[in-house]
């Protein structure tokens, strides 16, 4: 049986070079970088080298790169310790509606701690509106955390916009840019993000690795308490191979390639769509098509086709896609970005799958998806149509 993986919004296999990097720092370099002697100094030289690269890849200063185990501790740390920190100026927080839930949820802690937060409503293209935004924004607000491109639909939030709305206010801007990072260019000091959290894992990197970017004016006691790795600003031995293999990620995604990506997942979606309306199905997309969104995620809803079936079906036949985020994929409850895009009675929170492309797909693998989805789409309407 021949497997189609379309499932990398939730994670991305490791590049070859990535691989051979992280196999050569484990035999070489395996000294703990915190070490005097000479196998942590040479330790330490990695770890600094490949620092540099991934500050680069985002216009900002190595010194401001804090190495985490990935966006989810980057993304509660960055919420928690903000809020915490900046409590005597205000308890206002501002996001959206449609976050990955390792935002949410240290939010709903923090509602219960007795901070007030803002969600902001999405259009039915999953984007906030600048007026919602403006109309929330108070003296009190101490933090907005929205991030770059959602996970689920691949809309596309007006960080510069934010930004420049945030330079003389108290608030401190963080975004979770892990599903924007590798296909759009950032530029935190052009964009005026204060804080920015990053999975290696998901631009073909290894898991269990990422980065939280903090501007210098960004300052609150450390999540992770223990040794003073990270200066002080995250304990915990340096996981030098994984993050070596982080940097190899990054070097192979100029600003060229991630272009060309976007190009390519966009020519991936008009190949799907032309073959769904030739088939005569009826389908709808959950978000838009447009060439600045995260271009990778694809959402569509399949008209009275329930997601478990399709999904089910699709598996039993080698093809891996999702019904939503991975990170709520064991739960029973719908997705909470389609709620906040169509309302809690649409029927596209049954019945819409996400696909999502990634830089080894390729348009013999969306051809063979096709001739795979396309009997199976009609085989659960007669299915349907019967009982």
């Amino acid at each position: 049986m021949q497997h189609i993986y379309l499932d990398n919004a939730a994670t991305t296999p490791m590049a070859p070079e990535v691989i051979q990097t992280m196999t050569d720092q484990m035999q070489h370099d395996f000294g703990n970088a915190s070490s005097t002697h000479w196998f942590g100094r040479e330790a330490h030289t990695v770890m600094d080298k490949s620092r540099k690269i991934l500050a680069d890849s985002i216009h900002a200063q190595p010194g401001e790169m804090v190495i985490t185990s990935g966006a989810t501790e980057s993304n509660n740390t960055a919420i928690s310790q903000t809020a915490h920190a900046r409590a005597a100026l205000g308890k206002h927080i501002i996001t959206t509606a449609i976050e990955h839930p390792s935002v949410l949820q240290p939010l709903k802690a923090l509602e219960k701690e007795g901070f007030r937060v803002t969600y902001l409503p999405v259009d039915e293209n999953g984007r906030i509106r600048l007026a919602d935004f403006d109309a929330a924004l108070d003296d009190d607000t101490i933090l907005v955390t929205i991030m770059m491109g959602n996970n689920e639909v691949g809309s596309r939030m007006p960080i510069a916009e934010i930004g420049e709305r945030l330079m003389e206010h108290q608030a401190w801007f963080h975004t979770d840019a892990t599903q924007a990072y590798g296909l759009l260019d950032i530029d935190v000091k052009a964009q005026h993000i204060d804080m920015l959290s990053v999975s290696a894992h998901k631009i073909n990197g290894p898991k269990g690795v990422g980065f939280l970017y903090r501007d210098p004016k960004v300052q609150f006691p450390a999540l992770l308490k223990g040794g003073e790795q990270e200066l002080k600003r995250r304990a915990g031995t340096e996981n030098i191979a994984g993050i070596a293999g982080f940097a190899t990620a990054v070097q192979l995604i100029t600003s060229e390639e991630k272009a060309r990506r976007q190009t390519k997942y966009l020519n991936f979606k008009k190949q799907i769509m032309t073959a769904l309306d030739n088939a005569n199905i009826s389908y709808a997309i959950n978000g838009d098509i447009r060439p600045d969104n995260v271009n990778h995620v694809f959402n569509l809803w399949l008209k009275g086709i329930s997601t478990y079936a399709l999904q089910t079906n699709l598996d039993l036949a080698g093809v891996a896609v999702s019904g939503g985020s991975a990170c709520t994929a064991g739960s029973l409850e719908p997705s909470h970005v389609l709620t906040a895009m169509f309302g809690a009675d649409s029927p596209r929170l049954g019945e819409s799958i996400r696909i999502s492309f990634g830089a080894q797909t390729t348009q013999e693998d969306i051809q063979a998806f096709i001739d795979t989805l396309l009997p199976i789409v009609k085989r659960l309407m007669v299915k349907q149509t019967v009982q």
